[in-house]
Formats: C-alpha cells, structure tokens, sequence
C-alpha cells in the first residue's frame, strides 16, 4: 500500500471510529453527516470522498472485502473442488472482519442498527444480494461447464447464510471478539463439510 493509499485508509478509519462513537453515544438517526466529520476532525466533504451516504460508513470496506472473496475464486487451481474454492473465499472475508470490523466495533453496531434502522438493513440487504450475485458468478466462471447459475446460486446462499446467520447471533449476544471469531470459525467449518464434494 503506497503512502496515499495509507492516507485515503486512515482517513475512513477515523471516519467509521466517530461515526460508531456518535451513533453509540446519541443515535443513528439523530447523528448527522457533518456531525462525524466534525468529530472525526474532517470536513463534510471529506466524508462524501469516501462514503456515498451515512449508510454507507456502516458497510465499512464491505465491497474491498468482496473483491478479497472474489479474489479467491479466481485463484482457483486445477482439481480444487467448488467447496474448497468457496471455503478460501469465505474465509477471506472472515479474516477481513476480524481484522476491520469486529476490533473497531463496527461490525457490532452494524449488527444492532440493523435490527432497529429499517433504511439501514435495506442497504445492507441490497449489499448482501450483490455479493452473493457476484460470488456465484465467480463460481460458475472459475468452473466453466461444471457449475450452472442456479447451482452456483444455491451453494453460495447456503454458505454464506451459515456464516452471516452466526455472525448476526453472536454479535446480537454481545459475545467478546475472541468467542465471535470461534463462532465464524465453525460456520465457516460447517459450510465446508456441507460443500464437501461440490
């Protein structure tokens, strides 16, 4: 990473640290735009450099953490099953949030704002479904004549369902970093013994 790079990630950490702050001490809906900047010692428009809406400061690097799945299957190597490629996608993605979102506390007050924001879950949804859309076009490219859409579609919501469903209840708990990240751990284990022989 070059030393913009650094700089342009610096700058959303410290955006998504005073937006988790704000939301946390006064509320989603009460917290404005300017008000993270502000707090984040930026200008409002900074943050639209980075992020489209205030929605959007929730997801994270959400769609860099795609691209690390995506990344995966396309790295796929000769006699490497369905279920081995998806497995290296998925837990790149895991690996992702335990370094990003789940130390920051972003990924625990995505969790909870979800549950009572509904613009917020309809953003987080319209996330989810471009990923799982993506990942299963990966697939079916990364498997050609082996794998169908359909196909492609089933396996990839069955996986990532097991590993989001996890990571929503253990989040919803208030489980400690470390009992968050065994829980993925075994929904990533559980999909792998499940695709076993895709």
């Amino acid at each position: 990473m070059g030393l913009r790079e650094e700089k342009k990630e610096r700058t959303r950490v410290a955006l998504v640290e005073a937006a988790v702050r704000l939301f946390g001490e006064q509320g989603y809906e009460r917290t404005t735009v300017a008000e993270i900047a502000a707090a984040a010692g930026m200008s409002t428009r900074t943050f639209f450099l980075h992020f489209p809406a205030k929605e959007d400061v929730l997801l994270g690097n959400a769609r860099a953490r795609v691209e690390k799945g995506l990344a995966a299957v396309g790295a796929r190597e000769p006699g490497q099953s369905v279920g081995s490629v998806l497995g290296a996608a998925l837990a790149a993605m895991v690996a992702d949030v335990a370094e990003h979102d789940l130390p920051s506390g972003l990924a625990a007050a995505r969790a909870r704002l979800a549950a009572e924001e509904p613009s917020l879950r309809a953003r987080l949804l319209q996330g989810l479904i471009a990923a799982h859309t993506d990942l299963a076009d990966a697939l079916v490219r990364a498997f050609p004549g082996e794998l169908d859409e359909v196909t492609a579609a089933a396996v990839v919501g069955a996986a990532v369902g097991a590993v989001s469903a996890t990571a929503e209840a253990a989040l919803r708990q208030g489980l400690p970093t470390t009992e968050i990240q065994a829980a993925l751990r075994t929904a990533l284990n559980f999909a792998a013994t499940h695709l076993q022989g895709r």
